[in-house]
């Protein structure tokens, strides 16, 4: 595969490419940046393609990002324009909202006690887009097709991508960010493992009456996890945080029949009204649970990176956390290989992301059908595991920095 744009062209635009980034995700626009970041470190001359089609609605939304991503923004000169529309997620709140026999009491994990100002930030996802596709817009490396990839063939010499325009584009590496129904992953032969969780997530931001002082609550109900994510002040609006409410299918599409008011009164009634009075600013979402996890992270000219590789529920923000460390464990790996080494790349990419996603897809998996469970000796469990994390600081504050993506725990 050549490692030059100039071999052949359609228009004024490359067909061949080094790098070729499907999906217009968050975790794929951070790593078609990453790449071009790392090959003018490296001196390497590098194509890289993005085909990402422009979103046809805004999403609306949010992410949570601990401070491991924080940093790797940082590292990206993407911080700076991005902190102004986050809000601080300073201390992470469990509370036992379930009506059960035996019940976990509230613990809080405060940044402070692990040496951080923050946990992390959350942003709404259109702002955090916008924000990528202007710097991309900018980036020299990168050959922007906005546009949808409809068909992919692999070879030895590599991958080549049919797109919806009439288009062909070559690569030697495709990364796969298109999502938990990927048409890459199936053309590599990559297999998954899949599951479905019996919850709808009700997705939503509101307001409130009174400060989040950086508060993030996470009550465990009997359908699931009942979260709120501080969101940060607009203009006319102090207090805004967003909402991942999981219940039954039925619920769900009871919930989503209410008008606001009444929705509002629910969320205030599921919150205990510590934020007090609640209107909806934003029409709710329910999008369908279920899990994903693929037998291998690249193959075939192939690496797989966020929800192409790993689908679970929205607890602890594990989610774009886990997709951040595939872009950034694939680039590091990357440059260690020369252009001609991918399947040899591929291989150490994927042994280094098997055991943080394992771990991080049972642990949520785990705890999720916890909550879900009425058998007594796994409610009595969880509830011991809750009351050591309140009274063992050593050990909370292991749980606190294994959840920041520590390799470990």
């Amino acid at each position: 595969m050549p490692n030059t744009q100039a071999d052949t062209r359609i228009g004024d635009r490359p067909t061949r490419f080094d790098i070729a980034v499907v999906g217009g995700g968050l975790v794929g626009l951070v790593t078609a940046l990453a790449f071009a970041n790392a090959a003018r470190e490296t001196g390497r001359q590098t194509a890289i393609a993005l085909i990402a089609p422009t979103p046809e609605h805004p999403d609306m939304r949010t992410t949570a990002m601990l401070m491991p991503t924080i940093e790797a923004l940082q590292n990206l000169n993407l911080w700076d324009t991005l902190e102004t529309k986050t809000a601080a997620l300073k201390t992470m709140r469990l509370v036992d909202g379930s009506k059960r026999l035996i019940r976990a009491p509230a613990v809080d994990f405060k940044s402070t006690e692990v040496g951080l100002d923050a946990f992390g930030y959350n942003v709404p996802n259109a702002d955090f887009n916008a924000i990528m596709r202007e710097r991309l817009g900018n980036e020299a490396l990168v050959t922007e097709f906005d546009t949808k990839v409809v068909g992919v063939e692999v070879a030895p010499e590599g991958v080549s991508l049919a797109l919806a325009t009439g288009e062909t584009i070559s690569t030697a590496l495709a990364v796969a960010a298109d999502g938990r129904a990927s048409a890459l992953r199936q053309a590599a032969g990559i297999e998954t493992r899949k599951w479905s969780y019996p919850q709808t997530a009700i997705i939503l931001a509101f307001n409130h009456q009174f400060d989040h002082g950086g508060v993030s609550a996470e009550y465990h109900t009997e359908t699931g996890p009942f979260t709120q994510v501080p969101l940060p002040a607009t203009d006319t609006t102090p207090y805004r945080s967003s909402l991942v409410w999981m219940v039954k299918p039925q619920t769900a599409h009871e919930l989503m029949a209410l008008d606001d008011e009444a929705l509002a009164m629910r969320i205030e009634q599921g919150m205990q009204s510590w934020l007090g009075k609640i209107s909806l600013e934003t029409k709710p979402q329910g999008i369908p649970m279920e899990g994903l996890t693929a037998l291998g992270f690249g193959a075939n000219g192939v690496a797989l990176v966020g929800e192409t590789a790993h689908v679970f529920p929205p607890i602890g923000a594990q989610g774009f956390n886990l997709g951040m460390r595939d872009a950034l464990d694939l680039v590091a790996t990357w440059k260690e290989f020369s252009s001609d080494q991918t399947p040899a790349m591929l291989a150490r990419y994927s042994r280094k992301r098997l055991a943080d996603v394992t771990l991080r897809t049972t642990g949520v998996d785990l705890l999720n059908r916890s909550l879900l469970t009425d058998f007594l000796p796994v409610q009595a469990a969880k509830a011991t595991g809750v009351t050591l994390l309140k009274q063992i600081g050593w050990l909370r504050r292991f749980a606190m920095r294994t959840g920041l993506g520590a390799r470990t725990g």
